[in-house]
């Protein structure tokens, strides 16, 4: 009887312990669940096609993702919209799902503007969306205290500090000087950023030492880093104004996590896995068809982020083709056994002048569901620049040079008649309207 109470004893020892360890353990790990997410351009279109769909559908989904996910607060960093001034129809995509989460589990909204994006529209609503716990910083504030949130938990026990920064104009960053050089230019505006985040995250700083020096900082932004991907293949690279220096070097060591949009391809910043871009949900054009969109889940052990990667469906395929005649044909009839709607951008790369891509293009595609947004064939531009008698478009008056379209494409003496007339039509139209505006 004694060894069996002994025994008792251990396990009730043993219990005890256990649970006072993984109480600790527990309050060593942060529960709250982030997820990171941008570019949304609500309202873009592809060559003419409006996207509202696509959009829809990714709205819905990420609503799904929340949910699954347990997500807590939900960071938005920059162009919401595809322009400063949204459709209805954009706006109305915008406020539903902010709604839809604002009556969900998800405690929290964060919205910061990019550069597509009009400060002053997207703050309008501040008040009444701070009521829903979205909170919005369209522009830099005149006290920087208003781009830093402090998010609880429902047991307030645990918090994150979010340094909400909007995309950074140059008059926000520096101030114009007479005679600057373009190098006086682009370090000033480097200098200036860099300055505004340590301005911000000064503040989140002595919040932290407030509440507990385990508190994350996260930092968001919508800006151009030195080296960052704009395209797949490496084909080109871009730079954003005068800003090409900005890199992990400009971030304070406080920022536990760096949120950043602007660039469409999810990616790291200085192969840093807590600086990323989280990149735009869906192709914003042909060239990133090959993309795998992404959003990203993010939680903290202590102050160490821990990141998941979720991959966005694909709401509607989008492809390019490149190459000759065959290469062009081929494409298209794999693509319609695919028996799906594709979006097509073609790119006649052929040696042979093809006067007629467009009506083989045309005839192909026929009660498919295919579209074609884009055809380009740059050797009828070629056939009609480089002739053997040298001539410019400043030694051509515009009827000559639609002649000479006429010409290169080989057109039938019927239809240049109707062409002309609609020439002519056309050329008188802009004419008055010139006129008008005077």
């Amino acid at each position: 009887m004694k060894f069996f109470l002994e025994k008792v004893d251990f396990f009730i020892i043993y219990d005890n312990l256990r649970i006072r360890t993984n109480r600790k353990l527990r309050r060593l790990t942060l529960v709250m669940n982030i997820l990171h997410t941008s570019d949304w351009h609500l309202g873009s279109s592809l060559y003419g096609r409006k996207r509202y769909d696509e959009s829809k559908n990714f709205l819905d989904w990420l609503s799904q993702i929340i949910k699954n996910e347990k997500i807590d607060i939900l960071l938005v960093s920059g162009d919401i919209f595809d322009t400063t001034t949204p459709s209805n129809k954009a706006q109305s995509l915008y406020y539903n799902f902010l709604i839809q989460i604002a009556n969900s589990k998800c405690k929290y909204i964060v919205v910061t503007a990019g550069n597509h994006d009009s400060p002053s529209f997207l703050t309008a609503p501040k008040a009444l969306l701070g009521a829903l716990n979205v909170f919005v910083v369209g522009a830099v504030p005149n006290d920087l205290n208003d781009e830093v949130f402090v998010l609880s938990n429902d047991n307030k026990n645990e918090h994150i500090i979010i340094c909400a920064i909007p995309y950074l104009s140059d008059r926000d960053i520096r101030k114009c000087e007479d005679n600057e050089s373009l190098d006086d230019k682009k370090k000033k505006s480097e200098n200036g950023i860099k300055q505004h985040y340590l301005d911000v995250c000064a503040i989140a700083e002595q919040k932290q030492k407030e509440l507990n020096s385990e508190t994350p900082i996260i930092a968001m932004g919508h800006l151009f880093t030195s080296k960052g991907k704009t395209c797949e293949d490496g084909e080109r690279d871009i730079f954003v104004g005068t800003l090409g220096n900005i890199n992990k070097s400009t971030f304070p060591n406080s920022i536990d996590y760096l949120a950043l949009g602007h660039l469409h391809i999810p990616q790291l910043v200085d192969k840093m896995d807590n600086m990323r871009y989280s990149g735009s949900p869906i192709p914003m054009s042909f060239g990133e068809a090959k993309q795998q969109k992404k959003v990203i889940a993010i939680t903290f052990e202590k102050r160490v982020p821990v990141v998941n990667e979720i991959n966005v469906p694909c709401f509607q395929k989008i492809r390019q083709i490149r190459g000759n005649m065959d290469d062009i044909i081929s494409k298209i009839e794999k693509y319609k056994k695919e028996e799906t709607g594709i979006l097509l951008e073609i790119i006649y790369k052929g040696d042979e002048i093809a006067s007629n891509l467009k009506s083989v293009i045309d005839e192909l595609v026929a009660d498919s569901q295919l579209e074609v947004l884009r055809i380009q064939n740059s050797r009828i531009v070629e056939k009609i620049m480089n002739r053997e008698i040298e001539e410019t478009l400043d030694q051509l008056t515009d009827k000559e040079v639609f002649e000479k379209c006429l010409t290169a494409h080989n057109t039938i003496e019927e239809d240049k008649i109707e062409l002309r007339k609609t020439y002519l039509k056309a050329v008188k139209i802009m004419n008055e309207e010139d006129i008008n505006k005077e």
